[in-house]
């Protein structure tokens, strides 16, 4: 219970204060923002692909369970289906303040053309969000109709479907199962789209990599997993318990070994860039390295999002606090690496002498975010702090499931 005081108080903060930004953003539009034409995707773009990765990571996890029957991470279902849905609306939420006629999309959903990937994920999403909305309903379905005679709102989310019998509860784990084998596809289709969309832009060398749409998939299972890891050590079921012990150390080895597998991707992607040495590859990479912003790879994403939560992982590795660290680590720093790839790519001149050409607000490659980007990208994830809290507080999120024979 202190933990979840402490961590309320941390979202109260983030998004009250965080709600100075997101004012600016909805009474001045993006006049205060730093991105410009030369470098028009900034922090926002890069919270929104983090979020998406966190949100199809998580998912694919609860796929052990409702899929692949995983009876150690059984405990957990419910929680990495709730964190997924979250992590999801959080990156709605982003990309829609980063546009600025979102209420456009209905123009691409209605008129879509599907030789646009950007089609594709529109309906990849809208797919995504309600197929997770109805597996995490069905998930606590039985849950809310035990507490139903207790509870109103328990009694009005059950719809009717009020029957807890085991052949009831099986019922249920047979339809997870089946959305959770439409939604491996559908995850792996719509985060690799998001991959993808940059993958196919040739006019950005740095981006353009039929890798791409898979390091996204590894980094989206790495994060996602990290940020379970964190959310099961801290708020999971059985705190204290030797059952919630083997649980967190046994998702630490989860996230150590995609960790290990998304670094050996990361290596020979840059690796190779580094060795052919062509310019247009090389100069994004530099910037990433040894550009004005080298702390942001070198500090934040190797140092405390690679080296710590691998010293935590393997050395402290039976230590539930070290884990649950390593899991925090690994997943708010994820972000760096998403920074790392929108921005260094679009700080290039795509011709030569194109930024002495011309001059005016917005016409420059230097991009740092202003005080209403970070004010609301921090109104984001504080929102989805309060939205969890609420969830765990309302809804039969960490209530253990029912034997089926």
């Amino acid at each position: 219970m202190k933990k979840q005081i402490l961590f309320l108080m941390i979202a109260l903060v983030g998004f009250v204060v965080g709600s100075i930004g997101l004012w600016d953003r909805l009474t001045t539009g993006h006049a205060n923002a730093a991105y410009g034409s030369y470098v028009p995707w900034g922090l926002w773009v890069a919270e929104y692909i983090y979020f998406i990765g966190l949100s199809a990571g998580a998912f694919l996890l609860s796929t052990l369970v409702y899929v692949f029957n995983i009876r150690r991470l059984e405990k957990i279902g419910k929680l990495a289906l709730l964190t997924a849905l979250i992590t999801l609306f959080a990156a709605m939420f982003a990309i829609s303040l980063d546009l600025g006629h979102p209420e456009r999309v209905l123009k691409i959903m209605f008129q879509t053309n599907f030789r646009s990937i950007m089609g594709w994920m529109l309906w990849f999403y809208t797919a995504y969000f309600i197929l997770l909305l109805v597996e995490f309903w069905v998930a606590i379905r039985a849950d809310l109709a035990a507490q139903g005679k207790q509870n109103a709102l328990a009694r009005f989310l059950t719809f009717g479907r009020t029957d807890t019998s085991e052949a009831a509860v099986a019922a249920d784990r047979r339809t997870l199962r089946i959305l959770g084998s439409l939604g491996v596809p559908l995850a792996i289709a719509f985060h690799g789209g998001v991959g993808a969309l940059f993958g196919v832009i040739g006019a950005r060398p740095f981006w353009n990599s039929g890798l791409t749409p898979i390091i996204f998939l590894v980094g989206a299972l790495a994060s996602g997993g990290a940020l379970l890891t964190f959310l099961t050590a801290f708020f999971g079921p059985d705190q204290g318990s030797d059952e919630h012990r083997e649980l967190v150390l046994f998702l630490g080895k989860i996230v150590l070994g995609l960790l290990a597998f998304d670094l050996l991707l990361e290596w020979a992607e840059y690796s190779i860039i580094y060795y052919a040495s062509i310019p247009a590859h090389m100069d994004a990479l530099r910037l990433v390295l040894f550009g004005p912003y080298w702390w942001v790879f070198w500090l934040v994403h190797l140092g405390l999002g690679v080296i710590v939560p691998i010293f935590l992982l393997t050395v402290s590795r039976r230590s539930v606090l070290a884990v649950g660290i390593a899991g925090f680590l690994v997943a708010s720093t994820f972000i760096s690496v998403r920074l790392n790839l929108v921005i260094p790519a679009l700080a290039l001149p795509e011709l030569q002498g194109l930024e002495n050409a011309f001059s005016g607000p917005g016409l420059t490659f230097q991009y740092f975010p202003s005080s209403t980007e970070w004010l609301v990208a921090a109104w984001i994830p504080s929102l989805a702090v309060l939205i969890f809290l609420a969830a765990l507080r309302w809804l039969p999120v960490l209530t253990q499931p029912k034997e089926v024979a």
